[in-house]
């Protein structure tokens, strides 16, 4: 076997292990994809959950505050001794 012979040979394996590994990476890619989906949208759901749980809460307390009727405000005793004149 000559040399260039076996420089054929040694990058048609390249070639070959490179394709191979482009597959691999693309068929890990899409599964990984997939795998992740139902997951994100389980998560979507819960956070859509706390939001509304949120939202719920603050309005509920808004609510609460505004029923609350309103005190005079109270001012502070004047202080006669600081006058000066």
């Amino acid at each position: 076997m000559t040399g260039s012979t076996l420089l054929i040979f040694v990058v048609g394996a390249l070639a070959g292990v490179l394709a191979g590994g482009a597959l691999c990476v693309r068929y890990l890619r899409r599964e990984v994809a997939a795998d992740i989906g139902p997951r994100l949208r389980r998560l979507q759901l819960q956070l859509e959950n706390l939001e509304t749980a949120v939202n719920l809460a603050l309005v509920t307390r808004y609510a609460e505050l505004s029923a609350r009727p309103l005190r005079e405000p109270t001012l502070p005793p004047p202080d006669i001794g600081s006058h000066t004149s």
